[in-house]
């Protein structure tokens, strides 16, 4: 049952995202998570210090393995772990496959070290093959982000809302899981920063520009609902709960449908993408690029030193010459 809940909710999500549903479908409370399940939530946000929308992915990968391997992780083997994991990756993408593969494996070692199951079956996990970073990152052009922003009507709540959310995108590089848990608290206004806590849990303080800030200050003004709950961004129709991270992609998607954008890419992240390359083209350094985008790793941002062409034939070097045989 968890797990059929588990499929129906994301289903419903998708197909938000995709604006084939645009009327809210009520969705039944969840079942309870199995014990299992919960232990490792738990683990991982004790270990790993994942945020809640990672291990929701991993749950759904789970609510599977619990119903075709069974709870008693002691009868696992590592035939049976190879055969689930090959029958579920050949009938998905590469990024779906690589998230299963990514949450098997915490799960197994969640496993072993709690003793439930016999060391080593998490080297039993297949690797799927994926050439990390070999293509463009997928951005907006400066002048397209323009007419994104554009499209918002500053007379409206929504419009001061999306406004907003749009802003901490492309001009600071916000993730939707940052929009979605920004609290009152984490807005300096003495000081013009934002507190912004990244995948890790590291919490980093960014500069407010002018522009971002008078965004934020105009929606909590005049735009925002009178909610009782501390979050920043908040559903415009009551009740008033905070936005989830679909709907921050929602919002960038309607927006660029507005704006008559032309792009594969509708969701939160092409704004972060769009952030990261302007900055470079405005000659910011990678390592002042990776501050602003929380990276961890510089080859995380090197991703973004591809998009800059100019640059990139100024280095190349010719093609070498090829004697004919």
């Amino acid at each position: 049952m968890w797990a059929r809940w588990l499929v129906r909710v994301h289903c419903l999500s998708k197909l938000r995202h995709l604006n084939v549903l645009t009327s809210p479908v009520p969705v039944p409370s969840p079942p309870d998570r199995p014990l299992l399940v919960q232990r490792f939530h738990a683990w991982m946000e004790q270990q790993r210090g994942l945020q809640d929308q990672t291990l929701q992915g991993y749950e759904r990968v789970l609510g599977d393995v619990l119903q075709t391997l069974g709870d008693v992780p002691g009868d696992y083997t590592a035939a049976s772990i190879r055969t689930f994991v090959v029958q579920r990756t050949t009938k998905q993408s590469r990024a779906a496959g690589k998230n299963l593969v990514t949450a098997m494996r915490h799960f197994l070692r969640f496993l072993i070290a709690d003793g439930m199951c016999r060391p080593g079956l998490d080297g039993a996990v297949p690797t799927i093959a994926i050439w990390r970073q070999a293509a463009l990152p997928r951005y907006l052009p400066a002048s397209d982000v323009d007419r994104v922003l554009a499209s918002c009507d500053p007379s409206t709540p929504v419009g001061l809302r999306d406004r907003a959310v749009l802003l901490l995108l492309a001009r600071l590089g916000f993730r939707s899981g940052d929009i979605r848990a920004l609290a009152m608290g984490d807005v300096d206004w003495e000081q013009a920063s934002v507190c912004v806590a990244g995948k890790s849990r590291t919490h980093v303080r960014l500069p407010l520009t002018q522009e971002v800030g008078g965004a934020l200050l105009d929606y909590l003004a005049r735009g925002r609902p009178p909610a009782a709950t501390d979050r920043v961004f908040v559903r415009m129709a009551a009740p008033w709960r905070p936005l989830g991270a679909p709907a921050v992609s929602s919002i960038v998607a309607r927006a660029i449908a507005r704006a008559g954008v032309t792009t594969r890419c509708r969701g939160a992240h092409v704004l972060r993408h769009s952030a990261a390359t302007e900055m470079l083209r405005q000659g910011a350094t990678l390592d002042q690029i990776g501050a602003v985008l929380r990276h961890r790793y510089l080859d995380t941002t090197a991703h973004y030193a591809k998009v800059d062409v100019p640059r990139l034939r100024a280095i190349a070097l010719p093609w070498p010459e090829v004697t004919p045989c």
